[in-house]
């Protein structure tokens, strides 16, 4: 079966604004997610990459443009599965607001209990998630080949979802794993059971410099942006 790149869209307006952006439209890359795009292609060159699949929202529409003018052959694909969660009345929202409210406990703690009101669950989210991936894995297989490459362009809850349905993990567990901007996460399908072969890779180790402010115990729901 094939392997699938996740690679994390990179960093946007809303995640140096602190915002959890949802579906909320126009929402770009900013400088420093634009040269993240930019350096895509070279990190990914030495990969024959069979498809190209994005959730259909700006940030990662951008994100992969540079890659697509880079292989002019390469097929690009949209799918609403793998968008971002649907976090109902808390789009748009500032992140330093809802950390008060009630249900981020059980975001944090209990995720697979979470349901954003006038949204989704989280549960619904994985699972969209990882039907995509399946049915994309059997499309990309039939059409080019058990050792296909192909890549989806997502958002940072859907992927850690992904790593932990891959891992076998309960989704409870998810929040544990950590994505930055731009990173690229590597799984390897077999007929049996999927191989995580790479985590949040940004060829970049600075974020695991010590920081002025020590990191927050809780998950950035939505994602972080990353190294300052």
């Amino acid at each position: 079966m094939p392997t699938l790149l996740l690679v994390r869209h990179g960093r946007s307006t809303a995640n140096t604004e602190g915002l959890l952006a949802g579906w909320t439209p126009g929402v770009h890359l900013d400088d420093r997610g634009t040269a993240q795009a930019a350096d895509l292609p070279g990190r990914l060159a030495a990969l024959p990459l069979a498809e190209v699949v994005t959730s259909p929202l700006d940030r990662c529409r951008e994100t992969v443009a540079p890659l697509l003018q880079s292989r002019p052959g390469l097929t690009h694909h949209t799918d609403e599965r793998i968008g971002e969660c649907h976090y109902g009345d808390w789009t748009g929202r500032k992140l330093a607001e809802l950390k008060d409210e009630p249900l981020m406990e059980v975001v944090q703690a209990h995720p697979s209990a979470a349901a954003f009101p006038g949204g989704e669950s989280m549960r619904a989210m994985q699972t969209r998630a990882a039907e995509a991936v399946r049915e994309w894995n059997a499309r990309v297989e039939r059409d080019h080949g058990p050792d296909a490459v192909y890549l989806m362009c997502s958002h940072g809850d859907i992927i850690k979802s992904l790593v932990a349905e891959a891992l076998g993990l309960h989704l409870d567990l998810f929040q544990r794993i950590s994505v930055e901007p731009c990173s690229v996460t590597a799984i390897r399908y077999t007929r049996l059971r999927p191989f995580l072969v790479r985590l949040g890779d940004t060829g970049d180790l600075a974020s695991l410099a010590p920081r002025e402010e020590p990191p927050a115990g809780d998950a950035t729901v939505g994602g972080d942006a990353g190294a300052p």
